[in-house]
């Protein structure tokens, strides 16, 4: 397969230039023609230099095939590649700037049972230029609708999960961290995994992101129903991976929990979750659950969701409740599913 030119660092792209006998004189101008505006390589790069580059690596970017904008002004932009599988990719509105949720893998293995992406099953991994793709599609369809719109940041929370793909995951962070080409700095990226132990070891030799752990429930017997991978890595080991990367110490760690009525929200929770994680960098972000078709768990109230909360405060936790975006077009975290009951779902 060839290599997408979106899967490629400055480093990456320097030695191209070297293997093939071209001046870096020109490199700056290839990188900032390919990230912001081809005309330059007219001006600045010689055309057998341009030529032979698009002879040797593949230009595409992912085709965006439908989209759908919630009320709140969440848009979900379903994105087909070459093989013409498809991946939703949600661009999300903050007060200050944009979020991109981007999605890994087409569909998940993790089967996870308030997610609506474990229906699915897993078709296949995703390359980091199709990661990579996602954003600068999203992103370039901002422009043309926000033209002073700030770069967006990145979350690895879409359909799949991102350390079951590591390599590719690692290598699209690498280009998105690039001064040279996005340039996104640790705060603009989190990653969001569910406890899968053999990518959490390898976060060592990430760039430097923000990350987060599905927990969901402080009990290991709770946990598995709603992580079936959670029986293979239970609460234990995930957080000794964690405990174990060189860096995790200094930083800030969310832990998202998922609320779901008449099942994880009580006195007992709130007690297991202060010892869990009392004595670390930890912010609780509690998700009310959002329903999608099928769904047998149920969204608390307000009420309960504001109850639970009082009670982490209690207990000296840092806390905060997410909002919920998009859910109206499937776009709220666990809603992201291609299928045909999907598409035509609009509440």
């Amino acid at each position: 397969m060839t290599t997408s030119v979106y899967a490629m660092t400055t480093n990456d792209w320097a030695r191209a230039f070297q293997e093939r006998g071209f001046s870096l004189s020109g490199l700056h101008f290839w990188l900032d023609g390919l990230y912001k505006d081809s005309s330059l390589w007219n001006r600045h790069v010689a055309s057998n230099t341009v030529t032979s580059l698009r002879q040797d690596f593949d230009f595409d970017l992912p085709q965006i095939s439908k989209i759908l904008k919630s009320e709140d002004g969440t848009v979900k932009f379903q994105m087909q590649f070459k093989d013409q599988l498809e991946v939703e990719t949600v661009l999300i509105p903050f007060p200050k700037r944009y979020s991109i949720c981007l999605s890994t893998q087409v569909g998940c293995a993790m089967n996870c049972s308030f997610c609506y992406t474990g229906t699915q099953g897993l078709k296949r991994h995703l390359k980091a230029g199709e990661i990579v793709g996602q954003y600068l599609k999203a992103y370039e369809w901002l422009l043309q609708n926000d033209a002073k719109a700030l770069k967006p940041s990145v979350v690895f929370m879409g359909q799949g999960e991102p350390l079951h793909n590591v390599d590719e995951v690692k290598k699209a962070i690498e280009v998105f961290n690039d001064t040279k080409l996005i340039g996104l700095g640790r705060r603009q990226m989190t990653l969001s995994t569910v406890g899968f132990v053999p990518g959490i070891s390898q976060l060592k030799d990430f760039p430097k992101i923000n990350l987060a752990l599905s927990l969901h429930s402080p009990f290991d017997d709770e946990r598995s129903r709603l992580i079936p991978v959670n029986l293979k890595y239970p609460i234990k080991d995930v957080m000794q991976a964690f405990d174990e990367l060189p860096f995790i110490k200094s930083s800030f760690m969310t832990f998202e929990y998922l609320m779901i009525q008449d099942f994880n929200m009580n006195d007992e929770h709130a007690v297991a979750l202060e010892a869990l994680l009392t004595g670390r960098k930890a912010v609780i972000n509690l998700i009310p659950f959002n329903p999608f078709p099928g769904s047998g768990w149920k969204r608390p109230s307000e009420k309960e969701v504001e109850e639970f909360r009082q009670k982490l405060v209690a207990k000296k936790l840092r806390v905060m409740v997410r909002s919920t975006k998009g859910d109206d077009i499937l776009a709220a975290c666990g809603q992201l599913k291609i299928d045909q009951q999907a598409r035509n779902y609009v509440r």
